[in-house]
């Protein structure tokens, strides 16, 4: 999906409310364009780790509009399948990255 307020009307039709309701958790996931602008920017939360981060952030439920709890591990899984089709870990994500001599640090 190309913007966050996307993911928030697709959870609307999975779950109900508003899409107010979910857009903060849907811009949380993609605040990292800010920094790098194409798609290697979901490598810094969209895998299973980010999820359960999500969830540590905005607690475990989400009430929408229409007085309902949703899980917010439901809203945040739902966001990374819609933009990658599975939920890949952080390990997967870290796998892709080639090694640089800076990553090793200060030579002594």
């Amino acid at each position: 999906m190309a913007h966050p307020y996307h993911h928030a009307l697709s959870s609307v039709k999975k779950w109900g409310g508003h899409w107010k309701n979910y857009q903060t958790i849907h811009d949380w996931f993609d605040e990292s364009k800010a920094h790098l602008a194409d798609t290697r920017h979901r490598a810094a939360r969209h895998h299973s780790e980010g999820i359960f981060l999500c969830e540590q952030i905005f607690g475990k439920t989400l009430k929408i509009s229409n007085k309902r709890r949703i899980p917010v591990r439901w809203v945040a899984e739902q966001h990374v399948k819609e933009d990658l089709g599975i939920i890949p870990t952080l390990a997967d994500w870290l796998r892709c990255i080639q090694k640089r001599p800076w990553m090793r640090g200060r030579q002594l």
